[in-house]
C-alpha cells in the first residue's frame, strides 16, 4: 500500500481512521485520549462537562494511525453553548470509522447511553461499549456488561488511571478500522493550535480555582501567544465572565484569585511545554459569549 501524497509505502494491512470517544459527562472520555496519546491534550476535572469542544488526538503505530475525537459529555440543556456541543457529538458520530461509548462503572448505564447506543446503532457503524474505572473492584454498580448486546456487539472494560484493558480495547478498535495509508504526518498529535491548547489549560485552572457553575459561566479567550523569545513564551488571556459580579469574584480580594488561577495553570503549561511561561490574565465581561454562536465559535468552541 501507497500514499498517493507522500509515496511513503505503508504494510498492505495498515489501518486508518476516526475513532469517537462518547458518553455522558465524566464517563472518562478525555482520561482515555489522554492515556493511548502518552501526552497531556485534554484537559481532565473532576467537574462534570469540562469538555467543550471535539479535540483530535492523532495515535501514530506502526500498523495503523488512530483519529481520536474526544467529544463534549452528552447532556440535555437548553443554552446555545449546550446546543453547539450536543451537535458537536452528533457529527462525531456521522464523521467516526468506530464509536467507543464509554460508561462509568461506578455510575452505571443511563439514558444517555441509551440515546447513544440508539444513534450508533442506527449509523452501522462498528462501535465497542467500554466501561470504565475497572479497578474498581467491589463498586454496587459494577455489573457488566451493563446492558444486552447485538450479536458482533463488543464491551470491554477498561482503567484509564491504570491502563489495564487498554491494550486490548487497542487492538480491538485497529482491527475494526478501515485498510488505509496514514491521513495525518507521523510527527502531528492534533489539529488543535499550540495556543488554543494553552488556553484549555487555563480554562482547567479555573476549574480547579473556582466553585460551584462559575467555571461554566467563563471562557477563555488566547489573545496573544508569543514564542518569539528563546528563554520563554508570553502568554496573555482574557478570563470571560457573563457579569460584573462574576468578575469581582474571578478576580478576588487584591486581585488573589485571578493571581493564583494564573500561577496554577503557568506551572502547568511549563510543565507541558518544558520551557518557561509569563502568563498575564485579564478579567474581561463579555455578556455575548454565551449567547452568540458566532462568538463560541470564535472562541473554539464547536
Amino acid at each position: 500500500m501507497t500514499d498517493r501524497r507522500s509515496g511513503e509505502a505503508f504494510p498492505p494491512d495498515h489501518r486508518a481512521g476516526f475513532v469517537a470517544l462518547l458518553g455522558p459527562p465524566n464517563a472518562g472520555k478525555s482520561t482515555l485520549l489522554n492515556r493511548l496519546l502518552g501526552e497531556k491534550l485534554a484537559i481532565v476535572t473532576a467537574k462534570p462537562q469540562t469538555t467543550r469542544s471535539r479535540i483530535l488526538g492523532i495515535l501514530t503505530l506502526p500498523s495503523a494511525q488512530l483519529l481520536l475525537q474526544d467529544t463534549p459529555g452528552l447532556h440535555e440543556s437548553g443554552s446555545r453553548l449546550n446546543t453547539i456541543m450536543n451537535e458537536s457529538v452528533g457529527d462525531a458520530i456521522r464523521d467516526c470509522d468506530v464509536g467507543l461509548l464509554m460508561v462509568d462503572r461506578a455510575g452505571g448505564w443511563t439514558a444517555i447511553h441509551d440515546r447513544l447506543l440508539r444513534d450508533l446503532r442506527a449509523s452501522g457503524k462498528r462501535f465497542v461499549v467500554v466501561g470504565t474505572k475497572g479497578d474498581l473492584r467491589d463498586h454496587p454498580e459494577l455489573t457488566w456488561p451493563p446492558e444486552p448486546l447485538a450479536q458482533g456487539e463488543e464491551a470491554i472494560s477498561i482503567s484509564g488511571l491504570t491502563g489495564e484493558g487498554v491494550a486490548g480495547l487497542l487492538e480491538s478498535v485497529i482491527g475494526h478500522l478501515p485498510e488505509s495509508p496514514r491521513l495525518y504526518p507521523e510527527e502531528e498529535l492534533t489539529d488543535r493550535p499550540l495556543r488554543w491548547l494553552c488556553g484549555e489549560m487555563i480554562r482547567e485552572a479555573v476549574f480547579h480555582c473556582l466553585d460551584k457553575e462559575l467555571p461554566y459561566a467563563m471562557a477563555v479567550e488566547v489573545i496573544d501567544f508569543d514564542e518569539a523569545r528563546a528563554d520563554r513564551i508570553v502568554i496573555h488571556a482574557n478570563l470571560l465572565v457573563e457579569r460584573d459580579s462574576q468578575k469581582r469574584i474571578v478576580v478576588g480580594s487584591g486581585g488573589r484569585m485571578v493571581k493564583g488561577i494564573g500561577m496554577r495553570a503557568r506551572k502547568a503549561i511549563e510543565t507541558w511545554l518544558g520551557t518557561r511561561v509569563h502568563l498575564q490574565l485579564f478579567v474581561k465581561v463579555d455578556p455575548r459569549w454565551l449567547k452568540s454562536a458566532r462568538r463560541i465559535e470564535e472562541l473554539g468552541y464547536r
